[in-house]
C-alpha cells in the first residue's frame, strides 16, 4: 500500500476551524475533480476561481486537517475543500478592509441572493 503524502508539517486540528458554518468564502484558485466526486470526469472543472460559496459543513481528514464542504450556488456543486484554498468574504481584517477602502462595500453584495424586480 502506498504512502499517504501529507503535503504539510502543519496540523491544523491544533487551532479552531477557520470559516464558519454559514460563512461567505470565494475560491482562491481552480479546483478539478480528483475522482471523489460522483458523477464527473476526472480533471473537470468543479469550481472556477474567484467562485463564491457557503460553508455547510466542516469535517477533518487524516487527523490533520479540517476540510470544508462548500456549496458553490452558481455551479452548483458542493467541494470539499482546504483552508488554503479559500479566503472569507465575511471575516476580512479591519487593515484589508482599510485598503480596500470604498470598495469594501461591495463584498457586503457578492455571493448574496439579488431580490426580485417587481413586475409591471
Amino acid at each position: 500500500m502506498a504512502d499517504i503524502n501529507r503535503d504539510d508539517n502543519e496540523i491544523e486540528l491544533a487551532s479552531p476551524p477557520r470559516f464558519k458554518y454559514g460563512e461567505r468564502v470565494i475560491a482562491r484558485s481552480v479546483i478539478r475533480n480528483d475522482g471523489t466526486y460522483n458523477g464527473r470526469d476526472i480533471g473537470e472543472v468543479l469550481v472556477n476561481k474567484g467562485e463564491i460559496g457557503y460553508v455547510i459543513n466542516i469535517n477533518t481528514f487524516l487527523q490533520q486537517f479540517y476540510i470544508y464542504a462548500v456549496d458553490f450556488v452558481d455551479s452548483g456543486h458542493r467541494v470539499g475543500m482546504r483552508a488554503k484554498e479559500l479566503c472569507t468574504l465575511d471575516n476580512l481584517p479591519d487593515d484589508v478592509l482599510e485598503q480596500l477602502g470604498a470598495k469594501a462595500g461591495v463584498l457586503q453584495t457578492l455571493g448574496n441572493a439579488q431580490p426580485l424586480e417587481e413586475k409591471s
